[in-house]
């Protein structure tokens, strides 16, 4: 259930520490991640104040006034104190991840490169760098700098030697089996997602689309990954991970930023567990050596495979080796040599003739995994 708390570890009946999931906790941030068990968090999203310095009202070329951030939380006496406040929060985020979590964190250029400096500083390991370009920017209404169209995030891994989670080919599957760029199109929140008070204003000026953090969540969690988000606003971390069938830790201040949470996250139904499961990782697929094929007479000596053109064609051999002209070895190895390539993935490249049609040999090994993990269940 969905729930408030105003301390971090809350208690079993037997008086033992357990971490509080799907809770928000009510008031700071670094206190509250200071209370929080070492290393039991597997990702941090982080969306701090930007400290954008607004001394002065925006306003339209119509005098109106742009809705801008100008609330307290955003506003720090100097950039030593906001590089302070920054230190601490983010040194408090990197205790409370496992060895091998990982963190987020967006901005704007007014704040990013000082996070940035930070994170380094404190021995994080920077990942990337994401470019969100905004499909709907506010324009310049002054007409003096070009549109501030995106804003940046940097992901970084506790450590080093931190193995972080990347689900690298549901990324590549959901941008059309092409590796997944690190700038990313998404519109800001608006319409019917962008949360409204009973005075139809904006609940939170700075709300992040769901689509961001979806992801950001299916990129780098598992389902069941616990996810904390020590800015929680109005609960789009939240709202996401019980959608993804991920765990929460909100922390947030504000009551008002609250309210708005619970109820928007208590409306949404938790995924359907095998839909939130992503492709496994072809490093963690049982490994299936081409001479096993042979072994089990899926392939017989001297069968030839051949390209999907039929442009190359090679001899198997019983060791599980190739022959094509001069050329011999692996799958991968005849299949470079006789394409003048420096690398082939020859389970792809090489194709075998299925009742008259060429299949890819990875077929033969994707048949065989199937069947021992059938065994293994």
């Amino acid at each position: 259930m969905l729930s408030t708390a105003r301390t971090a570890a809350m208690a079993d009946a037997d008086g033992a520490s357990r971490l509080p999931i799907d809770t928000i906790l009510v008031g700071d941030c670094i206190d509250h991640m200071n209370a929080l068990p070492a290393g039991s968090v597997d990702l941090i999203f982080a969306d701090p104040p930007y400290n954008l310095q607004l001394d002065q009202g925006l306003t339209r070329p119509d005098q109106s006034k742009v809705d801008a951030v100008d609330d307290e939380w955003d506003k720090f006496e100097s950039f030593a104190h906001y590089d302070a406040f920054t230190r601490a929060w983010l040194k408090a985020a990197r205790r409370v991840l496992k060895p091998d979590g990982a963190l987020w964190v967006i901005g704007s250029y007014h704040n990013i490169f000082r996070v940035g400096t930070a994170l380094q500083d404190l021995d994080f390991w920077m990942l990337n760098d994401i470019v969100w370009r905004k499909a709907n920017p506010m324009p310049n209404f002054r007409g003096t700098r070009f549109t501030n169209a995106h804003e940046t995030l940097i992901w970084a891994a506790r450590s080093q030697k931190s193995r972080v989670t990347f689900n690298y080919e549901a990324m590549k599957l959901a941008n059309d089996d092409t590796q997944m760029r690190s700038d990313w199109l998404f519109p800001i929140c608006t319409g019917a997602e962008r949360l409204k008070g009973d005075d139809d204003e904006k609940v939170h000026p700075t709300q992040k689309p769901e689509a961001l953090l979806f992801r950001i969540l299916n990129a780098t969690t598992k389902p069941g990954d616990i996810v904390l988000d020590p800015f929680f606003g109005t609960g789009t971390t939240g709202a996401v991970a019980r959608k993804l069938g991920r765990h929460f830790i909100g922390i947030e201040r504000e009551q008002s930023y609250i309210n708005a949470a619970l109820k928007r996250i208590a409306g949404i139904r938790p995924g359907v567990f095998e839909a939130l499961q992503s492709v496994t990782p072809k490093r963690k697929e049982t490994r299936i050596p081409f001479g096993s094929l042979i072994e089990q007479g899926l392939i017989e000596p001297g069968t030839q495979l051949f390209d999907l053109t039929k442009r190359y064609f090679a001899m198997v051999r019983a060791d599980g080796s190739l022959v094509s002209g001069t050329h011999q070895g692996s799958i991968h190895k005849v299949g470079a040599l006789v394409q003048g390539a420096e690398a082939c993935n020859g389970w792809t490249f090489w194709h075998h003739d299925l009742d008259g049609q060429p299949a890819p040999i990875d077929t033969l090994r994707a048949g065989v995994r199937a069947q021992l993990e059938l065994l293994s269940a």
